[in-house]
């Protein structure tokens, strides 16, 4: 197995740049968080005016996540989650999901923000089944072959991956968002699976202008990258995966938790969200 460059779960580092937003803690803020500052908000703030009801697309996705990891360990039996750019710890996270249904569940966070990181070993000092490790996550061959990895997770055995709004934050530059997720997908053993999340332009007239509207905010904004893909580039993006029922949907189409008494806000219609297996 290669040498891991990256840092050990005791060199986390410490430093956090307060002047520029961080995609984690413009979540956190959306999420009702504490851990974000006024430049985060200043992004969310932002946002708001392309539609004041943006935070609920944060909202769909993490309990999308909630849910997907209650089938994951729940029906699928799954034990092994490796979740990638797993962002500030909130309530009800993966760890907290699944070792809930499955006690001896083991979870490997990844991430490279470092406050993130800081607020995850905090989290997790008490939880010796669950690990931070700092890594870019669009590096897969540097996550699957860190030490921390391979020490916690069991290749050999099926491992549920988690990619949830992570892809829409890589460019289509020199990495590829479909190569990344083939390299990760090629690398799970058969009878793995795979939770994936992305922001979705649904090109209809309606829903595609706000969609390009607060993609416009956030690629001006100092935080960067937010791409709102079509159907076809983020199907592209689960290779060779047998897609649980319903495939494909708004996250907040995918097994909800109970029917639906009022209509979705607009904003709900720019994310999907599916889960696949892989044969």
């Amino acid at each position: 197995m290669p040498a891991s460059n990256s840092p050990t779960e005791d060199a986390v580092p410490f430093h956090i740049d307060t002047t520029k937003p961080s995609i984690a803690r413009a979540y956190d803020a959306a999420l009702n968080g504490k851990d974000n500052y006024e430049v985060d908000r200043e992004v969310l703030r932002q946002l708001n005016e392309v539609s004041p009801e943006v935070k609920q697309i944060a909202w769909d996705n993490r309990d999308f996540l909630i849910r997907a990891v209650r089938f994951l360990a729940g029906q699928a039996g799954i034990t092994q989650f490796l979740d990638c750019g797993s962002g500030l710890p909130t309530a009800e996270n993966t760890h907290q999901v699944a070792q809930r249904i499955q006690p001896d569940a083991r979870v490997v966070y990844v991430d490279n923000d470092p406050v993130v990181l800081a607020h995850g070993r905090a989290l997790l000092e008490e939880n010796d089944q669950t690990h931070f490790m700092a890594a870019d996550i669009f590096e897969p061959r540097q996550i699957l072959d860190d030490e921390i990895v391979r020490k916690h997770l069991d290749f050999a055995e099926p491992i549920a991956l988690l990619q949830v709004a992570t892809m829409h934050h890589c460019t289509d530059g020199e990495r590829n968002p479909s190569d990344i997720m083939r390299e990760y997908v090629d690398a799970l053993p058969s009878g793995s699976y795979v939770a994936f999340t992305h922001f979705f332009d649904p090109e209809v007239p309606e829903h595609s202008e706000l969609a390009r509207g607060v993609e416009n905010i956030l690629m001006n904004s100092p935080m960067g990258i937010g791409l709102f893909r079509t159907r076809a580039e983020i199907e592209a993006m689960l290779p060779g995966l047998d897609l649980v029922d319903p495939g494909l949907v708004l996250c907040a189409d995918w097994w909800p938790d109970g029917p639906r008494i009022k209509p979705l806000d607009q904003v709900s219609h720019c994310i999907v969200g599916a889960v696949g297996r892989k044969p």
